[in-house]
């Protein structure tokens, strides 16, 4: 990078930098939205997408070759229909 691109780079990081110790309202709500989407998420992990390769399938071996054959076989039924 150019000593220019470095110089207009450190600008916009001070800019952002300024603008988020001025907040008062702003950093509140800013950690209300990311505490909103962790908990969002990790409910949407648990809930939602259960490690089905650990339930079941008891070893690695075992979910690699699910894996394997999935990924090799799910190609060629769709492409036959």
């Amino acid at each position: 990078m150019t000593m220019n691109m470095v110089i207009k780079l450190e600008k916009i990081f001070q800019f952002y930098l300024e603008g988020f110790k001025n907040m008062r309202v702003g950093k509140t709500l800013w950690g209300i939205i990311g505490i909103k989407l962790f908990l969002f998420f990790f409910v949407m992990k648990i809930l939602f997408f259960p490690n089905f390769l650990k339930e079941n399938f008891n070893n690695d071996t075992q979910r690699a070759n699910h894996i394997l054959n999935e990924l090799t076989t799910a190609n060629l039924t769709k492409e036959s229909k």
